[in-house]
């Protein structure tokens, strides 16, 4: 395979950040790396591979040609940019809730739905999925595959780092004006402060009561497992957590299961570590994962008063398996399958 250009957007990001880096050490051939952001972040320098990089303002740029262009920048930047990188012929990976439930474009997550990507799309888009589906999706394939499901029901705890690095920023700052006995400054990123606080909202709450982050979750975890009529229901929550998102996943199945065949289904899964003993091994936490490129899977138990019910505890790094990585991977794929470039 040739090298490739390579274009990132939103470089100087959190999720920018961690791709550059993930991609430094990837087998990914690069020819150029263009890092783009906003005007306040141009003239910085980052150190690729052995060179310098300098980052140059995405709206000063007239030449949009390159193989591949990540956005990273949130929807708006991506409504605007995406379909003109396009036009220029790029494959655009983009990692916003922009084009994800649009039906032209793929929603990929490499362990999944590989297939999905056998040939360029339409728009020359792909859609990376939200952080929290990636994660549930990624832990529920091989039990749906196998089992036949009736519903779904999670809580998330998801953390600061998911709304970029203001978000960790304001849970720092906030955490220590709190330690000093000051209330701080107000609440930005976040609804209400999140210091020693947990937040029953991410995203805008609809009319109907429901918060994006939840209407993602359905929506997207269905057109990546392939299950239209899948029903699934969450509460989505913020809490005071740097970076790792967590989720509480109840799945009730049409017939009675066996908790070791699910633990075979988890354990044979690429990329989810199963912490099948819980006593000896644990569980994870967000704080302490030991490998950020894994989905990990514990507290698994049959429900006492249910023998269709089951409890499964998953947690991921949010910035790799539900956002760079996986943004990555799909890079990976298409050069795998040969649809950059036409």
């Amino acid at each position: 395979m040739r090298s490739l250009n390579i274009s990132i957007v939103g470089a100087t990001g959190v999720v920018g950040a961690k791709l550059i880096k993930l991609l430094e050490v990837s087998p990914v051939p690069v020819n150029r790396l263009r890092l783009l952001a906003s005007r306040n972040s141009a003239g910085r320098q980052v150190r690729f591979r052995d060179e310098i990089c300098f980052v140059e303002a995405l709206d000063e740029i007239g030449d949009l040609e390159t193989d591949i262009a990540f956005l990273c920048a949130g929807s708006a930047v991506s409504l605007e940019w995406a379909p003109r990188f396009a036009a220029q012929g790029a494959m655009v990976i983009d990692n916003s809730n922009a084009f994800r439930m649009d039906p032209d474009v793929p929603l990929v997550v490499p362990q999944i739905n590989p297939s999905v990507l056998s040939h360029r799309p339409r728009p020359g888009i792909v859609a990376n999925p939200n952080c929290t589906t990636i994660q549930l999706a990624r832990a529920l394939r091989p039990l749906v595959t196998a089992l036949d499901v009736h519903q779904i029901i999670l809580a998330t705890y998801q953390a600061a780092s998911g709304v970029g690095l203001m978000g960790i920023d304001e849970l720092r700052n906030g955490t220590r004006a709190a330690l000093e006995g000051s209330s701080g400054p107000p609440a930005a990123r976040f609804p209400v402060p999140l210091q020693f606080n947990v937040i029953p909202q991410v995203g805008e709450i609809d009319l109907e009561g429901v918060a994006l982050e939840e209407r993602k979750l359905v929506q997207e975890a269905r057109k990546i497992l392939a299950m239209p009529d899948l029903r699934l229901t969450s509460t989505c929550v913020r809490v005071p957590v740097e970076n790792g998102h967590s989720e509480a996943v109840y799945i009730e199945f049409e017939k009675p299961v066996c908790l070791q065949q699910v633990h075979e289904l988890l354990a044979q899964e690429e990329g989810v570590r199963l912490y099948a003993d819980g006593i000896r091994e644990g569980y994870p936490t967000p704080r302490f994962l030991t490998n950020p490129a894994d989905v990990h899977v514990a507290r698994v138990r049959v429900n006492p008063e249910n023998p269709r019910g089951l409890w499964l505890w998953v947690v991921a790094d949010n910035l790799q398996v539900g956002a760079a990585l996986n943004a990555l991977l799909i890079a990976q794929l298409a050069i795998a399958n040969r649809v950059i470039g036409k």
